[in-house]
């Protein structure tokens, strides 16, 4: 009887243990997807036209595009905006910004994953790279084919995305670009053809990771601050301040630098010959930007590399900065946010060492 007694009781149990357990191994993690348009949806006037219109589809429409994906994540999807790349701004900056730092704050969401365009998404990523205050995974994913098109690698790359959004080892990273089962880290990851599906690169440090068929292998952090480390915030901001990029070349003349003072612009970033150079003309014209207040950055178009301070030109008496291993756009975006907060030429010059 007693023995009776006591294998009820641990039947009881053991019913209640599965009980416990059943939810907690239904349960599953939550990805919100942020949508901005782009080519990942995209869709073509006629079905084999290279042609397309970014931003055809929602984040709907997306989100139903990819197999299994509920089998990965509790995924909900929210439109920010819908255009193409080419056409971001800062306006969309601020906003895509503040949104994605209040769905990061929300304790129920363990990730982010935003659809973008690839014209520009190196730039938005390392934008969000230096204002998200989170250590929570957030991916960047777009596509170098229309959801129109054939074979689109859109679908895949979204479910790559959520894949790496999820993993245990994916916090922390700060901002990661995935496609074409590759994953970058936003600061290192820069397009380097305009219709290759490998188009991105990260030529200084390399990868973040890989993924295959949704499995993930993750490589070396990111050393430079970013996310929950980064001294910058959006959260007062309600503009940026006019930062351009002038592109140096054999024979260039001082007067787009000129024309950058006179309309009033805060930063310029000159994307120059080979360590960051110009032609005697241009660099005058720098040296009488830093004169009249204007933070000037020199970068490289050669898109690898470093661009140190002192080696071929004298920044300490021209009074310019150097933007260490960020190419021009992403030396720009650097520049904004640092003039949000200072400038101080020395202090400007330290951002770029740690960020």
């Amino acid at each position: 009887m007693r023995s009776m007694k006591m294998l009820r009781a641990l039947k009881i149990l053991a019913t209640l243990a599965l009980l416990v357990a059943v939810p907690a191994l239904a349960a599953k993690p939550k990805v919100v997807i942020l949508a901005t348009g782009g080519t990942i949806a995209g869709a073509q006037a006629e079905g084999q036209d290279a042609g397309y219109k970014s931003g055809s589809f929602k984040v709907e429409d997306l989100i139903k595009a990819v197999p299994h994906l509920d089998e990965l994540a509790d995924i909900s999807g929210e439109q920010v905006v819908n255009i193409g790349s080419q056409d971001m701004n800062n306006e969309v900056w601020l906003k895509l910004a503040k949104r994605l730092n209040e769905v990061l704050a929300q304790r129920d969401v363990d990730a982010v994953v935003i659809t973008h365009g690839t014209d520009t998404m190196e730039e938005t990523g390392y934008f969000l790279n230096l204002v998200t205050h989170s250590n929570k995974p957030v991916v960047m994913v777009g596509s170098m084919r229309p959801a129109t098109g054939t074979s689109a690698d859109g679908p895949a790359n979204i479910y790559n995305a959520v894949s790496a959004a999820v993993h245990p080892k994916a916090r922390g990273r700060g901002v990661l670009v995935l496609l074409n089962d590759e994953i970058h880290y936003a600061r290192e990851a820069t397009k380097t053809n305009t219709t290759q599906l490998d188009t991105f690169k990260s030529p200084n440090r390399g990868k973040a990771g890989m993924t295959n068929a949704g499995r993930v292998y993750w490589y070396d952090p990111l050393a430079t601050r970013h996310t929950a480390n980064s001294a910058f915030s959006v959260d007062k901001l309600t503009e940026l301040p006019r930062v351009e990029i002038v592109y140096a070349y054999a024979n260039v003349g001082r007067d787009f630098i000129d024309a950058c003072v006179a309309a009033g612009c805060k930063g310029i970033v000159l994307a120059g010959v080979g360590d960051g150079n110009a032609t005697q003309s241009a660099v005058e014209g720098l040296r009488d930007a830093v004169k009249k207040g204007v933070a000037v950055v020199r970068s490289s178009r050669t898109n690898s590399g470093i661009t140190d301070r002192n080696v071929e030109l004298d920044d300490d008496e021209l009074g310019t900065l150097a933007s260490m291993e960020l190419n021009p756009q992403k030396a720009r975006v650097l520049l904004m946010l640092g003039l949000t907060k200072t400038k101080d030429a020395k202090q400007l010059q330290e951002y770029f060492y740690e960020y």
